[in-house]
């Protein structure tokens, strides 16, 4: 949050949609910071935990934003919440909806995966605690090194898996371009790093033309 606060123009009252909120953590920071988020997800169960946040929340697919157009002063999409569709025609069709809800001269900020540290540093096996209870983790490339996929494994049986598109930060890029929304910021780093190899993150701030 202090990285974007600082790289967009901040105020108090900045209208904001948070697209893949989750629990809401995001935001929660950004009411904190002084704006007025809307969190947006697809899942209710995550949505529940969301209330705590105590910011208006949407239940619906990112594919099909139901807000009003150039209503928005800032969009987020943080902590790759992008990249789960098989085909690049929802992915593109996500960018084109965001772009959309944005002000002229509204900004976008993407904070996704490094698809190059990704491929190179994968743990193919591990175990954590998560919950208070041990899983087992593996992930494995798919597709020609295009997309990760992340299996958790559960004490009761239970199996989660999560897809992820590998974009370039030269196809993120692209993508954002042809949505109307050119790239104007990129760091590779929570800290304002540059967007380098080896980078953690691909942060890309890309603001609506108009």
């Amino acid at each position: 949050m202090a990285l974007l606060a600082g790289a967009v123009p901040w105020r108090r009252g900045l209208r904001v949609l948070d697209v893949g909120c989750g629990t809401g953590r995001h935001a929660r920071a950004l009411a904190a910071a002084g704006a007025r988020p809307i969190g947006l997800d697809l899942s209710a169960a995550l949505l529940r935990r969301a209330r705590e946040a105590g910011v208006p929340l949407v239940r619906a697919d990112m594919r099909a934003l139901p807000i009003r157009p150039r209503s928005m002063d800032l969009v987020v999409n943080l902590f790759t919440s992008f990249g789960y569709f098989e085909h690049e025609a929802d992915h593109r069709q996500v960018l084109e909806g965001i772009a959309r809800c944005l002000v002229d001269g509204g900004w976008f900020a993407m904070d996704f995966l490094n698809a190059d540290t990704v491929r190179a540093g994968l743990v193919a096996k591990e175990e954590q605690v998560l919950g208070g209870k041990r899983v087992r983790i593996t992930r494995a490339l798919e597709q020609e090194g295009r997309r990760v996929v992340k299996t958790i494994q559960v004490p009761d049986g239970g199996e989660f898996i999560e897809r992820v598109r590998l974009f370039s930060p030269e196809e993120l890029s692209s993508m954002l371009a042809g949505a109307g929304l050119p790239v104007q910021t990129r760091f590779g780093d929570y800290d304002g790093g540059p967007l380098r190899p080896g980078a953690p993150r691909v942060i890309l701030l890309a603001r609506r033309e108009g």
